[in-house]
């Protein structure tokens, strides 16, 4: 990845949906150019997925995840991903192994999300944090 790469990126970051023209006028080069670097990303895996943020009124937390020390974090990850309401799921350091970022449609939804994680046997301990506002780059 080049600086025109991560232009690039810093344009979808705040909108995935930008056009190619857009972009390549916002960076200074052709619009070819910006689409062949995007699905170059995108078959080598640096940009993952292009998603939606929405303003729903529902709930949005971050349940921080402990497991215990012989887990695979990375298994247990995969399968938390696969959860309805959740919508990125962090490896992270710290006393904490994963972190769950989840949009869900109330407080209960939270709550059963967090039971769901308490449930699983290789979790030992789970902290739970509200998100309040969001503002984005």
């Amino acid at each position: 990845m080049d600086s025109l790469d991560q232009k690039i990126l810093n344009v979808l970051r705040r909108d995935a949906r930008t056009p190619y023209t857009e972009i390549a006028n916002e960076v200074g080069t052709s619009e070819g150019t910006v689409r062949n670097r995007v699905e170059r990303m995108t078959e080598e895996g640096v940009i993952e997925r292009f998603t939606v943020a929405t303003r729903t009124g529902n709930v949005k937390a971050m349940i921080e995840v402990s497991v215990a020390v012989d887990v695979d974090t990375t298994a247990v990850s995969e399968r938390i991903a696969e959860w309805e309401e959740v919508d990125f799921v962090w490896q992270v350091s710290g006393e904490e192994d994963v972190v769950l970022i989840v949009d869900a449609s109330d407080t209960q939804g939270v709550n059963e999300l967090i039971t769901q994680a308490r449930e699983l046997e290789e979790v030992v301990n789970t902290k739970t944090r509200l998100i309040l506002n969001e503002k984005r780059g």
